[in-house]
């Protein structure tokens, strides 16, 4: 017998501050008063400023707030790969709320595929746990030449 995958909905954007944060954070919220078991999932962010969850982990400040809306802790399988930028070229990278090291452009994308792992992990732990994920993409799904390698929207 299959099992049926937890719905989900992923909200895009053309650009990166498009309203996506706010939007899923509405909905979280609009499900939750339906009473509908919802979690927020960022798969990958880039964003220097962090909250603290309740597993003792790392996430974006945004995925807290969807949190918040949806009426449930904070956890970092709700963003399961945090970039906080270093400078141009650098950034910290932490999984699972964790920190794991600093990288460049070029050493993170070869890291990607073990990234990715992290993001699907994730997804499975949250998708046994709730009855809808409202996905939050990253910046633009609209680069194709990007597609490849993108564990933030539909890669």
């Amino acid at each position: 017998m299959n099992e049926r995958p937890t719905p989900s909905l992923m909200v895009q954007g053309c650009t990166s501050d498009a309203g996506k944060s706010t939007l899923v954070a509405a909905l979280c919220r609009i499900l939750q008063r339906r009473g509908v078991r919802v979690a927020p999932f960022k798969p990958q962010n880039m964003a220097l400023n962090s909250a603290v969850t309740s597993d003792g982990g790392e996430i974006g400040r945004a995925q807290a707030l969807q949190a918040l809306a949806a009426g449930v802790p904070a956890h970092s399988d709700f963003n399961p790969v945090l970039l906080k930028p270093a400078t141009d070229q650098r950034a910290q990278v932490i999984i699972h709320g964790k920190v794991l090291t600093d990288l460049d452009a070029r050493d993170y994308h070869a890291y990607k595929p073990r990234a990715m792992k992290a993001v699907l992990e994730s997804w499975q732990r949250l998708g046994a746990q709730y009855e809808c994920l409202l996905v939050e993409g990253a910046g633009s799904p609209a680069e194709i030449n990007l597609r490849d390698r993108d564990i933030a929207n539909m890669g």
